[in-house]
């Protein structure tokens, strides 16, 4: 079955997979600075659709809670009030409320009425270089694999780099979509705090048999890289017909290459 994917902006889009619909990192504020406890990060474009706009959702997946530019106010709002949501298990404790938390390789189910069910599995992720866990917190990425047998596996790494993590999730997932988090984002130091095009590239050869659609590539000032850096090294790479770009607000169909 087709998979449609709206990217919203930043981290955050709309997965439609087999009548189930879930939201990846909420983030629905207007461009501006925000203070965190270490670092002032700036959202340079808004949401291409307003969160009253996406309508009720399955579940919402969330990486991580304590960065805005994965959950802001108004994206924590929409998550508190979702009928589902999933994420690291010290960040549920802090958001409280029916907000799940698992932890790496747990999982998880939604089902319809119709008897057709996703399993959401928990992945592990690293939001920088090794070392980087104390200032980062936990993270981790999702994949959703569906009952019935004509829908391919989606791979949602969260906010990570490439490490030893993400190589086991391609080791035990066959996955035709794989959102890689992308943008180099840079805000402590000369390292990157998730996927540059190195890391995306390596990505897309651990999961030979899977479209790249990468998200979290424009938005915010502390982004180092943008989509149009993942087409030239992809193109130049030879991967060039397994990316897919999206298109702000536009839902997109992708499907296995």
């Amino acid at each position: 079955m087709p998979i449609s994917i709206t990217l919203i902006g930043g981290p955050t889009a709309l997965i439609e997979i087999d009548g189930f619909r879930l939201l990846t990192d909420p983030t629905f504020d207007a461009p501006g600075a925000y203070q965190l406890p270490h670092v002032k990060l700036e959202k340079t474009i808004g949401p291409a659709v307003r969160s009253d706009a996406i309508g009720p959702v399955d579940a919402v997946l969330l990486s991580h809670d304590q960065h805005s530019d994965n959950l802001d106010n108004s994206g924590r709002e929409y998550l508190l009030n979702a009928k589902r949501a999933l994420t690291t298990e010290a960040g549920a404790k802090r958001l409280g409320g029916q907000v799940e938390g698992l932890a790496p390789w747990g999982t998880t189910h939604l089902k319809d009425g119709d008897g057709n069910m996703l399993t959401i599995t928990a992945t592990p992720a690293r939001h920088g270089p090794a070392g980087i866990e104390p200032l980062s917190g936990d993270v981790i990425g999702f994949v959703v694999s569906s009952s019935r047998k004509d829908t391919t596996s989606v791979y949602i790494t969260g906010d990570t780099t490439w490490f030893d993590g993400v190589a086991e999730v391609a080791r035990r997932f066959k996955c035709g979509v794989v959102m890689p988090f992308a943008g180099a984002a840079q805000t402590r130091g000369p390292f990157h705090l998730t996927m540059d095009t190195n890391d995306t590239i390596e990505t897309a050869r651990a999961f030979p048999d899977a479209m790249i659609v990468p998200v979290h590539t424009e938005g915010w000032a502390h982004f180092r890289q943008n989509s149009e850096d993942l087409r030239k090294t992809f193109d130049v790479l030879g991967f060039g017909t397994r990316l897919r770009l999206l298109e702000p607000g536009v839902p997109t169909v992708v499907e296995a290459p």
